[in-house]
């Protein structure tokens, strides 16, 4: 079990997709059905419109652009909100992330959501799951312009939220994200082996990792 010294640990940052939620709905909707839709638009073959995106994907990833709703409803042609309420049932949190959750508040500690989900996408991922009932602070880096992946980010969020980067943990399912909060001096990382349910588990051995938090709950309420 990943060991993690929940005594010096007062506050929590906490990614979304893939973290508190299930990243089964982030994947199938961007890497099949935004490719169907845009294949069917543009008349093509399946297989040309994955190859032609995976080659914009990569173009912009880690970038605002990357998670930003508007560039890729420009950049397709696509009414990308409408497409996204089109499959919202498959938006779900994780089964660990309430109890996790509770536990965090529990014991006192400040616990903030902070995503590169575009502001409505965080709104669609809300109303669906009521996240908002158990996270006082959200936070889209839309508002800053950055993305986690970015030290700007960090240096902003540090200087928004105040938070002490002695006594923080982090929480991704990005291994390149982890480590960028690592750089900046955030002092304990948590990554997620499990991001998406209809995915093998990964392999992670650079970062303390966990694919239930749940394991953590009894040393929460003691410390």
């Amino acid at each position: 079990m990943p060991m993690l010294p929940w005594k010096e640990i007062r506050t929590v940052l906490l990614d979304m997709d893939g973290t508190l939620l299930d990243l089964h709905f982030d994947n199938h909707f961007w890497m099949e059905y935004v490719p169907k839709k845009w294949a069917e638009k543009e008349g093509i073959s399946l297989e040309k419109a994955h190859a032609l995106m995976d080659v914009e994907y990569k173009r912009v990833m880690g970038q605002l652009e990357w998670y930003c709703l508007d560039y890729w409803s420009d950049k397709l042609g696509l009414d990308i909100r409408r497409l996204k309420r089109e499959i919202q049932h498959l938006i779900s949190m994780r089964p660990d992330t309430l109890p996790f959750l509770d536990a965090l508040h529990e014991s006192g500690r400040e616990v903030v959501l902070v995503t590169n989900a575009h502001p409505d996408s965080l709104s669609l991922k809300i109303e669906r799951t009521q996240l908002d009932r158990h996270i006082k602070t959200l936070i889209s880096t839309h508002e800053f312009g950055v993305t986690k992946e970015s030290q700007e980010l960090w240096e902003k969020l540090h200087q928004r939220l105040q938070f002490d980067p002695a006594k923080t943990l982090f929480v991704d399912d990005s291994l390149g994200i982890l480590q960028a909060s690592s750089t900046f001096g955030v002092a304990y990382q948590l990554a997620v082996i499990n991001p998406d349910s209809q995915r093998p588990n990964r392999d992670i051995n650079d970062w303390p990792a966990t694919s239930d938090y749940r394991e953590f709950l009894d040393d929460i309420r003691a410390n």
